[in-house]
Order: structure tokens, then C-alpha cells, then sequence
């Protein structure tokens, strides 16, 4: 077949909990086999793998506590693989890939290298994908395994690599979209590869970008994320139980929900959908019959408000010189360094000595090894004062700007609570505030019921 478009291609996208054990699974393949226009299925880690290996790959261990580790990782393995059909056919692949898992994590310089821990942490999804493509064989779909790193080329930025995304088109079209006419091809999410071969990683939740980033470059119609909730709710549920399930987000919304802490979807999820317009629906694979949200360009209804994120693990950053008056090219320099690597900033206000920011800070990862090192550059020229322990509480809707009382209505919520930064205008579709974590939840709870209930 030559490498022109299918029409109607759908792209899916499964979740750790959804793909957890061979029941869920099951549950997935009932889904895949419902709709024929799914051709290409993205797979997260089994649930509890990836944090299994996050132990492995950051934490400081005996060799007998790795390997614990690895035996808890083999346990959720054997499990699904009794429960198939013909083990034997996957055994010796499953074989290959705990040899190779075993080595890494066992490696004397795991630790210290950013490089082992993306080939580390890459053996979740690898696992998975193996065990699925046999699930659909076994629901008689024609399936195979396919391997991301073929396709998925990044830059060689270990943990929170940066997509090609021309290289990817046209890998996906070469290598992909002919075995899609009579063939479901399954594989991994969160994995990539550099120009030299090299594992990479997209970052923590980074399969849905992955769906998102094959979908464009396969030019598919739609792309599903199957996940363990009913679509994207107006705050997280854990939170408070009056949230409530939302039939449908702009694609403008969802990245800014995404952006600002909402789990269900990979803040750069959006970005290739909307250059494509490919409509995007979030499910629960456990009750596919009870719909969900779809992401499209256009609603029919664009409400003040739509919904309330929280993202934790916040860090404020105050940089200050007395000198800042008369340099016009200190903000330059503040954002230079912070832009060489690499960080977004979300949050930012200015006085006349001193600029204040906001910086994503989540342990074990490499943003917090980045933040670090920002700071000590930055300390070389002004002073630096850090303050931790907050959360940035959002809510998203649309003309937030420009309509009356809009922005009343939340500060009379939150009346009784410290912000410690406001941000608002910037965007239309969200005004951001950033609280004590010990007081984040009942912000958002006070928030929801003055705008949802």
C-alpha cells in the first residue's frame, strides 16, 4: 500500500490503570474492536511499573532492594502473562527485555546518567506493548508490536526530550501507515529516540503526546485517551465529589487545564492536535458506554468558567537588585539564563527592584535538577529568595478579560485565604492563583461551589 492517508483514522491511547492487569486489558481490546477505524494503539506502562522503576532510577539502593524492585516489576508481568492464551509466543521476548531491564538497573553509574535512566525507565511501556498486541491476537485482531524509537525522534535531552516533528511524519508514513490496512500496530508511549539511537523520554505522562504527535504525523482524523475517569471533569474529582464530567473543551481550554495541573491530559498533548484539527476524546476504558469529553475547535458553548486545575510542587522565585532601575538589561539577563535552560515560566509579577516567577518543581525529575541550577546563575549577579510549599489553583474559561464580574466572583470565593501571586490578563482563558499547599484544596473546593454549584 502506498503511504497516503486512511480516512478516518483513529488513534487510542490506553493509560497505566488501563492496561494494568489482563482484566483491563481485556476491556481495551473490547473497545479497539468496537471501532475499525482504530488502527495505531498507544500504551502506557502497566500501573505501578513506572514508579517501580522511578525508585530504581533516582533513588540510592542495595543491589538485594533493586532487586526487590525488579521482583515486584516481574510479579505484575507473570500475572498478565498466565493469563494469555499462549504465553510461550511472548515469554522469550518478555525474557529478553527483564534481561536487559535487570542490567540497566544494576548498573554502577545509574544514578549519575541521565541516558540509562530514559533506557531504564523505557522498559514499562515496552512490557505492556508486548502483552497488548497479544491480548488483540487473542480478540482476534490482527495486531503486531511495534517499536516507537523507529518513528519517535527527539533531541537528545534525557528525561524531557524535545520531538522532530518533521522526522516524524515522515517515519511514521514510511514505516507505519502501510501496515495499517489490514493490521492494528501497538506501541509505546512516553518513548523515543535521538539521532544516534539512543533511548529518550518525553517526561511523566508524556504517552499522550505521544498519541497526539503519531496522530499528526499519520494525518489521522481522531485520537482517543483512554484513561480511569469519564473525560475531563470541572476539577479533579479526588478533590471535591460535586465535580462533574464536561461533554466538551476547546482545544484552547484543555491546553490550558493541561498547563495548569489537570492529570488527565500531557500538557503538550494539544499542541500537534490543534496544527491538525484532530478531534480529541478523553473515556474511561472501565465504562466506555458512558461517553465522555470531546476536544474539538470550536464549541457550541464557550462559558465564563469552565473548570479549576491545581498543579502542585510550586516554587516562587524572587530575584532582586537595587541596581534594577537603571539596568534595562537586567530582566534580559534574568530570562536569558532561565530560557538556556530550557524552563517555562508561568507566573510572573515586577516591582520596581525586584521581579517575581513561578517554576514547576516536582521531586526526581529534571526540572527540579534545572530549577538548581538556574538559581546558582542567577545568584552570581542578584539575590535569590526562594519560597516553596505552594500550589497554583487556575480557573479556565473564556473572555475572562473582558466580561463584567467575572473576576469578582473568584476573589469573593477565596476571600479568606493568602494569594500569594495573581496572575490575570495575559490570556482570556484563565486567571491563575498561587496559595499555600496546605490550603490549595479548599481553595479549590471554595471555587467550585461558588462557580459550578
Amino acid at each position: 500500500m502506498s503511504n497516503t492517508a486512511i480516512k478516518n483514522l483513529n488513534v487510542a491511547k490506553f493509560g497505566g490503570t488501563s492496561v494494568a492487569n489482563f482484566a483491563a486489558m481485556e476491556n481495551c481490546a473490547n473497545i479497539i474492536k468496537n471501532n475499525p477505524n482504530t488502527k495505531v494503539v498507544v500504551v502506557s506502562a502497566s500501573a505501578g511499573v513506572t514508579n517501580l522503576l522511578v525508585d530504581i532510577a533516582y533513588t540510592a539502593m542495595s543491589k538485594q532492594q533493586i532487586k526487590q524492585k525488579l521482583t515486584e516489576i516481574d510479579n505484575i508481568q507473570q500475572a498478565i502473562l498466565q493469563a494469555l492464551e499462549n504465553p510461550d509466543e511472548v515469554e522469550p521476548k518478555l525474557q529478553q527485555l527483564q534481561s536487559s531491564l535487570s542490567d540497566l538497573a544494576l548498573h554502577e553509574e545509574m544514578l549519575h546518567r541521565a541516558d540509562l535512566k530514559d533506557a531504564l525507565l523505557s522498559h514499562g511501556e515496552r512490557m505492556s506493548s508486548l502483552f497488548f498486541s497479544a491480548v488483540l491476537n487473542q480478540f482476534d485482531v490482527k495486531a503486531e508490536n511495534f517499536d516507537v524509537r523507529k518513528v519517535l525522534k527527539t533531541d537528545s535531552e534525557f528525561g524531557q526530550a524535545v520531538p522532530n516533528l518533521e522526522q516524524i511524519g515522515v517515519a511514521a508514513k514510511q514505516l507505519m501507515l502501510p501496515s495499517l490496512v489490514d493490521t492494528v500496530l501497538v506501541t509505546q508511549g512516553f518513548v523515543g529516540s535521538d539521532q544516534q539511537g539512543n533511548t529518550t523520554t518525553l517526561g511523566r505522562g508524556g504517552s499522550d503526546f505521544t498519541a497526539a504527535l503519531l496522530a499528526e504525523g499519520l494525518g489521522a482524523d481522531t485520537c482517543e485517551i483512554w484513561t480511569d475517569v469519564i473525560g475531563v471533569y470541572t476539577t479533579d474529582p479526588r478533590i471535591t465529589d460535586a465535580a462533574r464530567p464536561l461533554p466538551e473543551l476547546s482545544f484552547e481550554e484543555a491546553a490550558e487545564m493541561a498547563t495548569f495541573g489537570a492529570k488527565v491530559l500531557h500538557p503538550a498533548t494539544m499542541e500537534p492536535a490543534l496544527r491538525q484539527d484532530i478531534k480529541v476524546f478523553v473515556g474511561s476504558s472501565k465504562e466506555p458506554e458512558k461517553g465522555g469529553t470531546w476536544i474539538v475547535r470550536d464549541c457550541t458553548t464557550e462559558p465564563s468558567y469552565r473548570a479549576i486545575t491545581r498543579r502542585k510542587e510550586q516554587v516562587m522565585v524572587t530575584v532582586k537588585t537595587p541596581k534594577m532601575m537603571y539596568a534595562q538589561g537586567f530582566l534580559q539577563k534574568v530570562f536569558t539564563i532561565i530560557a538556556e535552560h530550557k524552563l517555562s515560566v508561568d507566573l510572573i509579577t515586577t516591582s520596581e527592584i525586584s521581579v517575581s516567577f513561578t517554576l514547576d518543581n516536582p521531586a526526581n525529575s529534571v526540572l527540579k535538577r534545572l530549577n538548581q541550577e538556574t538559581i546558582e546563575e542567577l545568584s552570581q549577579f542578584c539575590e535569590v529568595l526562594v519560597e516553596e510549599n505552594y500550589d497554583l489553583v487556575t480557573v479556565v474559561g473564556n473572555n475572562m478579560h473582558s466580561a463584567a464580574g467575572v473576576s469578582s466572583k473568584i476573589f469573593a470565593a477565596v476571600a479568606d485565604y493568602n494569594l500569594r501571586m495573581i496572575c490575570y490578563g495575559a490570556n482570556p482563558h484563565n486567571l491563575s492563583l498561587l496559595v499555600n499547599d496546605s490550603d490549595s484544596k479548599d481553595v479549590v473546593c471554595a471555587l467550585h461551589r461558588a462557580l459550578f454549584e
